[in-house]
């Protein structure tokens, strides 16, 4: 049996991509998050990870290395999901500023990198990182002058390929050390190929519906009405003449999550950290998700404990990492730590262009 590789945590959440790390075969030796409510999570779930409520802009790499016992260059793996608002398609509709202090955190994960030297590192975030919205700051965080040592690439994912019963594409920034040989291939799909259906939301939250619909579980106001007379896989659409209702909307008036109800026969939408009144995705009786069902959803365990109140909850899980997902991309990077033979050649790591972010997310 192989021995476990370390990895820590940056930006680390109630823990997805360690979770998703520690079932890929690495020992988690620190975590680290700002937010004090998301670290007693993990204090409650995993405190062998040793959770640390800190700003990473204030810790340096040597005060790490002091921590877990080791020297620079001997770490396996650096993960980390910094803040996603920033190049969200949220953005547009929610009002954040392009000058959003939150993208710079990226650079702060570079610094340590640098100063850390694992022999791998990856970031998780939203695809639009990888477009117009993540261009800058991804060309000053993988100039010449930064990561000089390691070759990159970037990976576009949809979870619901992975067995997640969600559809959700994130994109994963994998760097690997130039004298480790070999670089990792993106992991083949398990789902939605021949012989291998993808996991409904019915299939993944069916058995913890008990029939009821309570009054705080339906959404009210101008448009909460409306959600009863959608059906299930359908939005503010069917209210358009696109769908079968009244005409109440106008095609493209609306984001797509607005009233947007699940189909049992099919993944779920993406979940979101900050739903609004009517932003869904609901279940397809007419009611908001409750926590159980976002965590399977999430593919988290029903036990995972949370904290705080229940929209804190919803956010806490809306800004994970599916462990599933993470767990098949570590899984790659393992492999080629570990040596096993990979033919896969790595991106550009001088991001000159805007095609070249493109065409290495491709």
């Amino acid at each position: 049996m192989n021995e476990p590789l370390s990895c820590i945590g940056l930006f680390s959440g109630i823990g997805g991509l360690e979770l998703g790390a520690e079932q890929a075969g690495f020992e988690i030796l620190l975590t680290v998050d700002i937010d004090p409510l998301r670290v007693k999570v993990l204090k409650l779930n995993k405190p062998n990870w040793n959770p640390l409520e800190a700003d990473i802009r204030k810790l340096t790499g040597r005060e790490i290395l002091r921590y877990i016992g080791l020297k620079q260059g001997e770490l396996d793996l650096l993960v980390g999901g910094p803040p996603c608002q920033p190049f969200s398609k949220a953005r547009l509709w929610l009002g954040y500023s392009k000058r959003d202090r939150r993208a710079n955190l990226i650079l702060e994960f570079v610094r340590l990198v640098n100063e850390l030297k694992p022999r791998a590192f990856l970031i998780e975030n939203v695809p639009h990182l990888a477009g117009k919205l993540g261009r800058g700051i991804l060309k000053r965080a993988f100039n010449r002058r930064n990561l000089s040592e390691y070759k990159w690439d970037i990976w576009i994912l949809d979870a619901a390929k992975y067995g997640v019963p969600q559809r959700r594409r994130r994109m994963f920034l994998v760097g690997i050390r130039r004298d480790i040989e070999g670089f990792p291939s993106p992991p083949k799909p398990t789902h939605g190929i021949e012989g291998k259906k993808e996991v409904s939301a019915g299939e993944a939250i069916g058995p913890l519906d008990d029939g009821m619909v309570h009054d705080h579980e339906v959404p009210n106001g101008k448009w909460g009405h409306l959600l009863a007379e959608i059906p299930p896989g359908w939005n503010y659409l069917w209210f358009t003449e696109i769908g079968g209702g009244p005409k109440i909307f106008k095609p493209r008036s609306r984001y797509w999550l607005f009233l947007l109800k699940l189909d049992p026969n099919r993944p779920s939408w993406t979940i979101t950290s900050r739903p609004g009144p009517y932003t869904g995705p609901f279940h397809w009786r007419s009611r908001r998700l409750r926590i159980p069902e976002i965590k399977r959803l999430q593919a988290f365990p029903l036990e995972w404990k949370l904290v705080g109140s229940e929209n804190i909850q919803r956010q806490q899980l809306g800004d994970a990492v599916p462990p599933l997902l993470a767990k098949h991309v570590i899984k790659q990077i393992a492999k080629t730590l570990r040596g096993e033979a990979i033919d896969f050649e790595s991106g550009d790591e001088n991001l000159e262009t805007e095609d070249k972010v493109s065409a290495s997310a491709r």
